[in-house]
């Protein structure tokens, strides 16, 4: 089965960071482009997120819209995409709101991590081992042969750090936010790696639009820039 099309959401401040260093979540999107992303989502057979996010956050990871609900129904799809997770140790909590809403769930976990996420999530989700470590183009493997076809990747930064490093990664929605964080312990949407075709290699940028106070931009990064 073909892999599914992978999509990184994200939003970021001026200087790149994803979120600061408070206890509260930073907000970056304004509400209309909250409202662009529940579209991709509903648009998306499944969405994925790290267990760093899911700690941090404790997203409940929806679409909130009932109208895009009912529309991925009248389709003959589930009212709420596949919810999907990474987490090489296993160390993730039953009480996360993320198993207790919306639809089906999945976790992938290394060999090490599978036992103990088994028992912790019986009854709330799949748990599937892609062997000794996290491996990205095996997860993909399984989702496609899950019949997924479209992949929403809302992070953290080590998940789109990843999958855009092992040019795995098919668009980028980039939306940014008129903000600057200005600390250095604070989450960025990349980290170091080995990125394919190097700090040469530019990206083919397929639309720029500006949304309220936020400039959206959707990059296509296994295309280059045309000359």
């Amino acid at each position: 089965m073909p892999r599914p099309y992978v999509l990184l959401s994200v939003a970021t401040s001026v200087d790149g960071y994803i979120d600061d260093t408070s206890s509260a979540r930073l907000l970056l999107s304004n509400s209309a482009d909250f409202d662009r992303v529940d579209q991709v989502r509903a648009d998306s057979d499944a969405i994925l997120i790290g267990a760093g996010t899911m700690r941090a956050d404790n997203p409940r990871l929806l679409v909130n819209s009932e109208e895009r609900r009912a529309a991925r129904v009248a389709a003959g799809k589930p009212a709420y995409p596949l919810k999907v997770t990474i987490s090489a140790s296993g160390d993730l909590d039953p009480d996360l709101k993320f198993w207790h809403h919306g639809g089906e769930k999945l976790a992938y976990t290394t060999d090490v991590g599978v036992k103990k996420l088994s028992e912790r999530l019986t009854g709330l989700a799949d748990v599937v081992s892609t062997g000794t470590e996290i491996d990205f183009g095996a997860l993909l493997d399984d989702l496609g042969e899950r019949g997924i076809k479209r992949l929403m990747v809302e992070g953290g930064g080590k998940v789109h750090t990843a999958f855009l490093s092992q040019g795995l990664a098919d668009e980028i929605h980039l939306a940014i936010a008129p903000l600057i964080v200005g600390d250095a312990e604070a989450p960025r949407f990349l980290g170091p790696a080995s990125y394919p075709g190097g700090s040469t290699r530019r990206m083919r940028l397929e639309e720029a639009r500006t949304i309220g106070d936020v400039v959206f931009l959707r990059y296509l990064p296994k295309q280059e820039s045309p000359a």
